[in-house]
């Protein structure tokens, strides 16, 4: 017998749960630690599509217990829409099972991996099987599994299946135990839930540590993320194979039908210009279309001017939901963030996202913090290996005032946040962790970059120059003082009022109060003077325990239990003065007795006679 037939025999298919038994390090299973953290991440992404999609806010509660020192048990609970029996195997014991690998919209999961790849490697290192409750209504019986993957066939096996009694309306509740370890820090699952809660605001999520040590990352809206629609894929970018393989495929009578059917922004006058630059007739069949004639139409998507794709297949997460989560889990002093226009790679529309924030309780001495996100998802590992990091190293950031020894990531007291939303993410592999180097990507993320470092740039000059104004104003106010005592020495006169000569030195916006006597009662004075070369809008605040009496102008009033604020808009012109006038019925004594005036809106530093409150 031949050798070649003796080689034949051994040759058979392997499955891809037999292929990734041996290979679950390319899912992110390649250390104890971080198969946790993918395991979690599995889940809790699942969770969240789920309730998503189904209009739910989500809660999610996640517990780790401790076994023995190498392996524990995680449990991972949501109140999503549940699943119905004769899908439950399916879901979570077969690879490559999911209702998104086709859907062309953005969603955290795709190819129907990641659930089941954990049940794999909890029954590779623990020989146990995964525990499955799921409900799909109040009314709905609660259904409980115990499933194994047959690698083999990469089939379920079942070896319960039987109704239980569960006290949720609805929701799913998996248990996997596993040799894994559990850790604190940045890449640990508190700080991934963390960097999860940052993106997803709408979301509470429970965390119940092996120490029994609880943390709960509160939701800060109500707001359900937009739901992104399916659409068709965009010419722009898409591959040669693609197109043939499509035209081979499709349903459509002719190549113009062809056009408008299978692909979103061509319309019948989009398709008549598309067929004309490429020199097929409109009405051949897309069948009959060879190699050379796929080529000019692939090369007249690239010159006929189509729309960018739209963008209701994407569900960013919006500037001020961006704002809101890096608030909700980091202090600092400073948050801008911006949404760029659509995008297109291959065919995928995407979209991205940038905040940064600095200052507050963040270190200064190390590189800054970069939080790597993919639709919603938090990306911890291979850093070096990701387009966002590549976006950032390549952004000059001493333009921005940060410091950057050498190149590469820019280091001081700031966090840079990146979010790319697309239909398709190219990860540079299966265990998701970094996006590869799409050049149109890297070009929206350092365009993204460059306008929040415009505006952190912006912020910081305007700090260094309060800075300057405050060291000048402590200056003066230790000389004039004195110049002032002195003065009043020799002229035998008492020590003059220099709070007005500060304010017209300081270029402030000086607040005086004075009172008279008036009849029975008093009549009060604010006297307001803008000394800088800048227009100063803010808001005055007297906050008494008494009504006042035929004010001009006419104040907002705002009663606060035994005293009242009356609020007045100001706004002053450089060199601009006013006066606010009104009466009170007390005596002159106890009038010269009233609580600062009160200013909010402008700057300390730009004002005089006055205490200032920012909310």
């Amino acid at each position: 017998m031949a050798i070649a037939e003796e080689l034949a025999k051994k040759q058979k298919a392997i499955s891809i749960a037999e292929f990734f038994e041996k290979n679950r390090q390319i899912l992110g299973f390649d250390s104890v630690p971080r198969s946790l953290l993918t395991s979690v991440k599995e889940a809790v992404d699942n969770s969240l599509d789920a309730c998503e999609e189904s209009g739910i806010l989500p809660d999610i509660f996640i517990k780790i217990e401790s076994k023995s020192r190498n392996l524990l048990t995680l449990i991972v609970e949501d109140n999503g829409p549940g699943i119905v029996k004769e899908q439950i195997p399916k879901v979570f014991a077969k690879l490559l099972y999911g209702s998104r690998f086709h859907s062309m919209k953005q969603s955290r999961g795709q190819q129907g991996i990641g659930i089941s790849a954990a049940v794999l490697y909890s029954q590779l290192t623990s020989g146990r099987p995964a525990k499955i409750v799921s409900k799909i209504d109040k009314d709905a019986p609660a259904h409980y599994f115990e499933l194994l993957i047959n690698t083999q066939t990469n089939e379920p096996e079942i070896l319960k299946d039987k109704v239980i009694d569960w006290d949720r309306l609805r929701g799913t509740h998996i248990e996997l135990e596993m040799e894994a370890s559990y850790f604190k820090g940045r890449q640990s699952v508190s700080g991934y839930l963390k960097d999860t809660a940052i993106v997803n605001p709408h979301a509470r999520i429970t965390l119940i540590e092996p120490d029994n040590n609880k943390i709960i990352f509160e939701r800060v809206t109500d707001k359900l993320p937009v739901q992104p629609k399916e659409i068709l894929p965009h010419p722009h970018g898409i591959e040669l194979g693609t197109l043939m393989k499509m035209l081979r495929y499709t349903e459509s009578k002719n190549i113009s039908d062809f056009l408008c059917e299978s692909f979103s922004r061509i319309g019948a006058q989009t398709a008549k210009e598309i067929c004309k630059k490429s020199g097929i007739e409109p009405d051949v069949k897309p069948k009959k279309i060879a190699l050379d004639e796929a080529k000019r139409l692939h090369e007249a998507f690239r010159t006929v001017k189509i729309q960018a794709p739209p963008t209701d297949c994407l569900s960013p997460i919006t500037e001020e939901l961006i704002r809101k989560g890096l608030e909700k889990e980091h202090t600092v002093d400073f948050i801008e963030t911006t949404t760029r226009p659509a995008g297109v790679h291959n065919g995928h529309p995407f979209q991205v996202e940038a905040g940064i924030a600095y200052g507050g309780n963040l270190s200064k001495e190390n590189k800054v913090d970069i939080l790597r996100f993919a639709n919603r998802v938090p990306l911890l590992y291979q850093q070096g290996a990701c387009a966002v990091t590549h976006a950032v190293e390549n952004i000059k950031w001493r333009n921005y005032s940060l410091d950057q020894p050498g190149g590469g990531i820019p280091i001081g007291p700031a966090i840079i946040l990146v979010h790319v939303a697309s239909t398709h993410i190219p990860f540079t592999s299966e265990s998701k962790e970094a996006i590869a180097d799409v050049p149109e990507i890297i070009e929206e993320i350092e365009l993204a970059l460059k306008d929040v470092g415009r505006r952190l740039n912006l912020y910081l000059s305007r700090q260094d120059n309060l800075l300057r104004r405050r060291e000048k104003e402590e200056i003066i106010l230790k000389i004039l003082p004195r110049i002032a005592k002195k003065v009043g020495e020799i002229l035998e006169k008492p020590t003059p009022d220099i709070t007005p000569v500060v304010a017209k030195i300081m270029g402030n916006v000086f607040i005086q109060r004075s009172v008279k006597k008036n009849g029975k009662g008093c009549e009060v004075e604010i006297k307001l003077k803008n000394h800088g070369d800048a227009v100063h809008h803010f808001s005055l605040h007297e906050t008494i325990p008494h009504d006042i009496r035929s004010p001009s102008p006419e104040p907002k009033k705002i009663p606060l239990g035994k005293q009242n604020d009356y609020l007045w808009k100001v706004s002053l012109k450089p060199g601009e003065q006013k006066a606010i006038i009104y009466r009170l019925d007390i005596g002159i004594e106890e009038a010269s007795k009233l609580p600062q005036i009160v200013a909010e809106g402008i700057e300390e530093e730009h004002i005089t006679g006055a205490k200032v409150v920012n909310v």
